[in-house]
């Protein structure tokens, strides 16, 4: 910078100020002890007029001031101390002026009551009551009746919801913890805190159905069934539970997918579940505790049993990942005749082929495994499949107008239906389709 050339962004001193320089980014406050008023403020960065930078103001260092060697001594006259304590109190009351102005202007802008009359008017009344065909009226009249259940003192929690007679249906994975235990104390705990003993009535691994019954306890307000068979994709749904252990919670989502085949593994204890699921999957968030809860559709009947979630990176059943948005539920019309036959006889019953499967086959359908010496027979004789004239190879690819993509989605099927059910099943044997009506028996 050549000297004379003023920086815009630094206003030059007045020539005639005295007192001390102004204490600025650009400047410190340097004392003044002898005013000359022929003297200028350097311009930008200190130089030395000679292009180079020295080492601050002139008169310090090498600069034109200073060739004497030594830094040069300024004093004040008693004029220019008069106008030096007139500045210093100019600016003393200028400070005190705009500093008590500027606290009176805040006071007022920020917390003054500037409006005492003001008002965000009356809170509007409160709504009480809510459509019967609401997520919360159908909440209100199903919250009643769900349950939570305690298993071992609390080892582990599920859910369960009231039928009729008293009895509460939940998984069995619920009462086993998860099949690491086939003999359990439960306690049954009801949404207004009253906590009682709960009696094991029957259980079912392959349907991971269960059916307790509280102790000393009647008159229960029970849930209502409904007809799965009528559900559609894309139908409003209400899951119920205590995930995590918080009881009375209420998830919304709708019918995601039907007949939609789930083995869900569930630890590796003696009674650990076998479960073999033609599921309902729903959207509405299903966490760990939701187990064994009810799902209802928009009129508060209960369409299934919430027994399972998917995570990213766990166990379908016991994964601890969280919700994302894949649940599944057991159609209420399995649970029915399973919840039935636990109630009257403590044991359910479940359908067979009659053949056994070659779960190694890589191709699409579920294909019957092949005779080998020594092994038993692949078809059952006098079973439905050795009836209806399957053999050794054959290939079936739909069941019940289904289709069968694997030996564990015709076992989903088959398990699904009721001992005794007639079914039409497709088949393909060396590549040529046919068709057969066959009746499902009872397993022994």
């Amino acid at each position: 910078m050549s000297e004379g050339t003023a920086d815009p962004a630094i206003p030059p001193y007045p020539a005639d100020a005295v007192g001390a320089f102004p204490a600025n980014a650009a400047y410190p406050a340097y004392p003044i002890d002898d005013p000359d008023p022929d003297y200028a403020l350097p311009l930008g960065p200190f130089e030395d007029g000679t292009g180079e930078f020295g080492d601050g103001l002139p008169g310090f260092g090498d600069g034109p001031e200073g060739k004497d060697g030594g830094r040069r001594r300024w004093s004040l006259d008693s004029h220019g101390r008069r106008l030096a304590v007139g500045g210093l109190a100019i600016a003393l009351a200028s400070a005190l002026v705009g500093g008590l102005l500027g606290g009176y202007i805040a006071t007022r802008s920020q917390g003054g009551g500037t409006a005492p009359d003001y008002s965000l008017g009356p809170a509007p009344r409160a709504v009480t009551g809510r459509p019967a065909t609401s997520i919360a009226g159908v909440a209100a009249r199903v919250l009643p009746s769900v349950v939570m259940i305690r298993v071992n003192g609390g080892d582990g929690t599920g859910s369960g919801f009231v039928i009729s007679g008293g009895y509460i249906i939940t998984n069995n994975h619920v009462v086993t913890l998860d099949g690491h235990a086939g003999n359990t104390s439960l306690q049954v705990v009801f949404r207004n805190g009253t906590t009682v003993a709960g009696r094991l009535v029957g259980r079912d691994t392959y349907s991971d159905i269960a059916v307790i019954r509280p102790v000393g306890i009647s008159g229960l307000p029970a849930l209502s069934l409904g007809n799965s068979g009528g559900v559609a994709v894309g139908d409003t749904v209400i899951a119920f539970g205590a995930p995590l252990g918080l009881a009375g919670t209420v998830t919304s989502g709708i019918v995601s997918a039907l007949d939609r085949p789930v083995q869900p593994g569930a630890g590796n204890g003696p009674a650990a579940p076998q479960v073999f699921l033609e599921a309902i999957q729903t959207d509405a968030p299903i966490n760990p505790g939701n187990s064994g809860g009810p799902l209802v559709n928009g009129r508060g009947q209960v369409i299934g049993v919430n027994a399972a979630f998917d995570t990213l990176g766990g166990n379908v059943i016991t994964g601890q990942g969280g919700n994302i948005g894949l649940g599944f539920a057991i159609p209420i019309n399995q649970v029915r005749r399973i919840a039935l036959e636990l109630i009257r006889t403590g044991h359910a019953t479940h359908s067979i082929l009659g053949a056994m499967l070659n779960t190694g086959y890589s191709g699409s359908g579920a294909q019957i495994a092949a005779a080998r010496p020594g092994a038993a027979r692949p078809v059952t004789s006098d079973g439905p499949a050795a009836r209806a004239g399957l053999r050794a190879g054959d290939v079936i690819v739909s069941l019940g107008g289904q289709p069968v993509t694997s030996a564990q989605t015709l076992l989903d099927a088959i398990r699904a239906r009721s001992p005794g059910a007639r079914v039409r099943l497709t088949y393909l044997r060396r590549g040529v389709s046919h068709g057969v009506t066959l009746r499902l028996e009872t397993a022994p």
